[in-house]
């Protein structure tokens, strides 16, 4: 088994007022959020979400999308590397 390192952008969106924290997207994985009370929490929150989700769609034998090289710089995102095992 070895790792294999995937590079993706996470979008942090502050919640309600109200409410307070903030909530996470990643854009190249559809249906990855996950959210923290704090923009740490988020970033660690998003690795995890991250890993998880290439870790099922490797389960299911599915394809992990690679994140396409955006052409213009977003002001409000934030790029991580995950490493995942595969087998």
């Amino acid at each position: 088994m070895f790792m294999k390192t995937y590079a993706y952008t996470i979008l942090i969106h502050p919640v309600d007022p109200d409410e307070g924290g903030f909530w996470v997207e990643v854009p190249a994985l559809p249906g990855c959020f996950t959210q923290g009370e704090t923009v740490e929490d988020c970033v660690e929150r998003a690795h995890e979400a991250i890993a998880c989700y290439i870790e099922g769609l490797l389960k299911d034998g599915e394809p992990v999308p690679l994140e396409p090289q955006p052409t213009i710089q977003p002001t409000t995102s934030l790029r991580i590397s995950v490493p995942v095992a595969t087998a």
